[in-house]
């Protein structure tokens, strides 16, 4: 029985079941999720240096963050030059639109290297937590 035990705890991680969605030009205009983003959750993975990483190359409104990158766009005014959709796109696979980006894809689990096999199969975001943060981005005018 040990032995059945091991063998799953040892088995390799289940594949991400990512939720499809369709790029239309510059954009991702349906939701990933069932329910709107949180704009507060989503200035929480925004700001945490564990989850989101955004701060590490954008500056942010955020204030008590006083380490912020100014390798990529401002965050600030945000929601005032992308719509919704055209941050989904940014967020979930950037490379789409710029092959050469060094934005790192948040919802895509195909064709990358270098990936510590704990996360492999994995996205970095969840399809409700890529709604928090283009809820929060879209609050940034």
């Amino acid at each position: 029985m040990a032995g059945i035990a091991l063998a799953a705890a040892c088995a390799p991680p289940a594949r991400a079941q990512l939720v499809p969605y369709t790029i239309v030009g510059d954009a991702i205009p349906t939701s990933l999720a069932d329910a709107s983003g949180d704009p507060a959750r989503g200035r929480a993975i925004v700001a945490d240096s564990n989850v989101g990483l955004c701060l590490l190359c954008h500056a942010a409104p955020i204030a008590e963050d006083r380490f912020q990158g100014n390798l990529a766009p401002d965050l600030a005014g945000a929601g005032a030059r992308w719509n919704e959709g055209q941050l989904r796109l940014r967020i979930v696979d950037a490379a789409k639109l710029n092959p050469d980006t060094i934005m790192p894809p948040f919802y895509r689990v195909e064709g990358l290297t270098r990936v510590s096999p704990s996360l492999r199969d994995k996205p970095v975001l969840t399809a409700a937590q890529v709604e928090d943060v283009v809820a929060y981005l879209m609050t940034l005018k």
